[in-house]
């Protein structure tokens, strides 16, 4: 029997894979399972635009997470996953709720203002999360014409600040917003994450808890790309499928996407990666709480780590690993680790924060 020829690529790699860093959890890549997925999507003809097999299982792996009545849209991307979102959440006089730490307002290039021709409504909270208090703050106006309407409340869990939101929490804000004719959606980039520090399934502090729509994140968990919109509240949303397509997110071959989700989410992938992200946030946390001179900002309760440091600390440590700035002013910095952040990973950065410290 004749045996296929091996594959070939005129691609070089361009980079040196034992380069690490803690910038973004977007820098690391996609999972070998992943990758062995796509493989197995890939071969013959399938319909084109989500008509496809793999997309049509997509739905009931999404329910075994999130309920009988989840319906899944995958997206190219977080931004996208949110614009959609809110974009089906809203009237074109609408306005979103949200904190001033949020992603919709701080990292997507103003695109739900003008892609989706949404006015935010921004509140300050301590570590980036609302409550139903907060959300008082810009919860008025419903019947002024000279008012953008508070329609939307959105929440990030777990947060831009690394904190998490209690199902409790959750429930306390889709209860005030529902009672005041308003929907909550959900920016779940880093929703495995969540699930893993909290202990508990997806749908216990999503469906369970009154959310509506959730952008539902996989590239931060080592997919190679795509983002999916979950919409838990059917009735909530309106022409989902032509705002997913005029909003430029609709793939033409989504069964490459769908079939990630299908990878990470059947079995426990999703949530062995955050599990392994949280503990090497846990464990950089703990190393720098003894670097004098280090403070962390806010609690550690999913893969992230904020601290203040002398920016001259700061500069010398960017120079051996790469990470970013929060408040430049204020010396603040973010640390994120990654389903394959390891703890020699950590130990090498500590020592070098030692080091640099002591100087």
């Amino acid at each position: 029997m004749a045996h296929p020829p091996a594959v070939t690529t005129d691609a070089r790699r361009r980079h040196d894979p034992a380069v690490r860093g803690f910038a973004s959890d977007n820098y690391a890549g996609a999972y070998p399972e992943i990758l062995a997925a796509l493989a197995l999507a890939n071969g013959g003809h399938q319909t084109s635009y989500g008509d496809d097999d793999y997309t049509a299982h997509l739905r009931d792996v999404f329910r075994a997470h999130f309920g009988p009545t989840a319906e899944v849209y995958p997206v190219f991307n977080g931004t996208g996953a949110n614009v959609v979102s809110l974009q089906a959440l809203t009237d074109r006089w609408g306005a979103v709720i949200t904190t001033t730490t949020a992603h919709i307002h701080t990292d997507e290039g103003g695109a739900p203002e003008r892609v989706g021709a949404l006015k935010l409504l921004t509140v300050p909270t301590a570590h980036g999360k609302l409550t139903p208090e907060l959300v008082a703050r810009e919860a008025f106006g419903r019947d002024d014409e000279h008012r953008a309407t508070p329609q939307v409340v959105s929440l990030t869990q777990s947060t831009e600040l690394g904190t998490l939101y209690t199902p409790e929490e959750i429930r306390a804000v889709t209860d005030f917003a529902h009672e005041r004719g308003m929907t909550v959606h959900l920016d779940g980039a880093r929703i495995a994450n969540a699930a893993a520090a909290l202990g508990l399934p997806l749908r216990a502090f999503t469906t369970d808890a009154g959310v509506d729509v959730v952008s539902f994140g996989g590239t931060k968990n080592g997919l190679l790309f795509g983002e999916a919109v979950v919409v838990l509240t059917p009735g909530a949303v309106r022409a989902m499928r032509h705002i997913r397509k005029f909003s430029m997110q609709l793939a033409s071959k989504m069964r490459f996407v769908s079939v990630q989700f299908e990878a990470l989410l059947a079995g426990e992938l999703w949530l062995r990666g955050a599990r392994h992200a949280n503990a090497m946030a846990r464990r950089l946390a703990d190393g720098v709480r003894e670097v004098p001179g280090v403070t962390v900002l806010h609690p550690v309760q999913a893969n992230a780590v904020f601290a203040r440091l002398p920016r001259d600390v700061s500069e010398r440590l960017r120079k051996r690993y790469r990470f970013y700035y929060w408040d430049e002013a204020a010396g603040d910095v973010r640390w994120m680790c990654s389903f394959d952040t390891t703890e020699e990973d950590v130990d090498g950065f500590l020592a070098v924060l030692r080091a640099e410290t002591a100087r």
